[in-house]
């Protein structure tokens, strides 16, 4: 079944498992909603020496006050590409998949893309052909109320402040992480966390951890 999924910022693992559960299908990224702050939408999570670390994008204050997601702005404020990448720079260099990942993430740390939007399309469409999830990522043209679809709804699932285990089809499997000796294994962190720790295998995690299997 097709897919209807917000837009998100090297979004989490549980993110990555519906994708493949449409793979063959299309995922509909939505682009007419109203921007919201405090979400995957400009921020990802992933674990670095002292735990997990929070990254967010900046993005342009909108003189209308609510905005559209696919007309988000990306501000250039403080840098952040700069640390962003430092920061995943840091974080993984010393996992087996980082530098084997390496130049096809840095081009989006060092080109100014101005969509917020667009940023992250790309780079989910990047992911999910490094990890092998055979789907069609399409821009939604106008908001579809919710309930007024036939596609699974998911665009209010995924939310830093929604605990994953609501989920009921989605149980992450545990997978090698640089630092679990350290701080133990830390589930549903991004998709980058996955990639790096488990390159090629990642696919199969994201398949362990799909209740649906």
């Amino acid at each position: 079944m097709d897919v209807l999924l917000s837009s998100a910022y090297l979004a989490p693992v549980q993110y990555y498992t519906k994708l493949l559960q449409c793979a063959g299908g299309t995922a509909y990224i939505e682009a007419c909603d109203s921007y919201t702050k405090q979400t995957y939408r400009n921020r990802c999570m992933i674990v670095d020496a002292n735990g997990p670390l929070a990254l967010t994008i900046p993005t342009e204050k909108s003189e209308e006050g609510h905005c559209l997601m696919r007309d988000i702005r990306i501000s250039e404020h403080g840098n952040w590409r700069h640390r962003h990448w430092n920061a995943l720079e840091a974080a993984y260099r010393h996992t087996p998949f980082f530098l084997y990942y390496e130049d096809d993430f840095r081009p989006f740390y060092e080109q100014k893309i101005e969509s917020l939007y667009d940023f992250n399309l790309g780079l989910t469409r990047l992911i999910c052909d490094l990890i092998g999830i055979d789907v069609t990522l399409t821009p939604t043209t106008e908001y579809t109320m919710l309930g007024e679809t036939n596609m699974e709804d998911l665009r209010e699932s995924i939310h830093p402040k929604q605990a994953w285990q609501t989920d009921t089809s989605f149980t992450p499997k545990e997978y090698y992480q640089v630092f679990k000796e350290k701080h133990g294994f830390i589930p549903n962190m991004s998709i980058a966390d996955l990639l790096f720790n488990m390159g090629p295998e990642s696919i199969l995690t994201l398949h362990e951890s799909n209740s649906r299997r």
